[in-house]
């Protein structure tokens, strides 16, 4: 069976849930070799095994973990070079995509970003796409060289397959030219006590509708154990942290459950949360466009119906 990479999303050796994912996926078109870049394999070492990693390639070079995507790209084109795998997975999300696509031009290869399932084809893996701002859903598959394919994450349930996970040493060379930008400082994301927005099973998002006032949707998110996302609209005006911007140019997110509050469901807003498997609307305008997508829709004040959403929650987890 073909070896496929999956380039591992970590901080210091903690796997993100989207490596699980990946790996996940993996094995429905080949055998999953992770490759970890940067310190911490040895730590990660049992997760890479549980979730089905026969190897795990370790480049662990400060200097690679000390630039921006570049050197990434250039270790993984070295990967394929040798190795010859079947396709190369990587996270769907800013520095995973501009990794993705350096990897393609180095390569070759053809790329398929966005992709929310993969499973096993005749010449080779084929993917459901998000296209056109997510406007329509498509079955793609690369013919050019070795397949590059970025995977939103919450695309697939997690599937424990244990492997041997070895560890394997691998020598890697990075040119100057990679090291044109060089991260200066770096600091720990403040805790929220809520999960990461990209990563949450479940994400409650406020818009312009909060006018401001994102109190309601927080408490409902935490009564749901869910991250907080927020519209373009809600960002600019300053009400709330850029990271947490959903959308187009903001982050993408494809959760099982996606609740949008006070949001009129711009096309913008749309593009980053419309491949979630149920979404919720709360909004006073029952013209509002957000209630083109939805599988249930209220039409009230969030002020109102949000808080006795989160009684109900809470009453009803005893």
């Amino acid at each position: 069976m073909a070896e496929v990479l999956v380039l591992a999303d970590h901080a210091g050796g903690r796997l993100r849930k989207a490596t699980a994912e990946l790996l996940t996926l993996a094995r429905r078109v080949g055998e999953p070799s992770a490759v970890h870049i940067g310190p911490g394999a040895e730590a990660a070492q049992k997760t890479y095994a549980k979730y089905g990693a026969h190897t795990v390639y370790v480049v662990d070079d400060p200097e690679a973990a000390s630039y921006l995507v570049a050197p990434q790209a250039e270790i993984l084109a070295q990967l394929v070079e040798r190795t010859s795998p079947a396709a190369v997975l990587v996270p769907s999300n800013a520095a995973g995509k501009e990794i993705a696509a350096r990897l393609a031009v180095k390569t070759g290869s053809g790329l398929i970003t966005d992709a929310v399932d993969l499973v096993a084809g005749q010449d080779g893996p084929e993917t459901t796409q998000s296209v056109f701002a997510g406007s329509y859903t498509v079955t793609a598959k690369v013919t050019t060289g070795t397949p590059i394919l970025c995977v939103k994450p919450n695309s697939a349930t997690i599937e424990a397959a244990p492997a041997d996970g070895t560890l394997e040493p691998v020598e890697v060379s990075v040119s100057d030219a990679a090291k044109a930008a060089r991260v200066t400082d770096s600091q720990p994301k403040k805790a929220t006590g809520r999960p990461e927005l990209t990563e949450a099973a479940i994400v409650v998002s406020g818009g312009r509708g909060t006018g401001g006032d994102f109190g309601p949707v927080e408490e409902f998110a935490d009564s749901l154990g869910a991250a907080v996302g927020a519209s373009r609209a809600a960002v600019d005006a300053g009400w709330y942290p850029h990271s947490n911007q959903v959308g187009q140019t903001g982050k993408q997110v494809s959760p099982q459950l996606y609740v949008a509050a006070g949001i009129s469901g711009a096309i913008q807003h749309r593009a980053g949360m419309q491949t979630s498997k149920t979404i919720v609307a709360v909004n006073k305008d029952e013209e509002a466009p957000i209630f083109e997508l939805v599988d249930f829709g209220v039409v009230g004040d969030l002020f109102a119906v949000l808080p006795q959403a989160t009684a109900e929650v809470r009453k009803r987890k005893g």
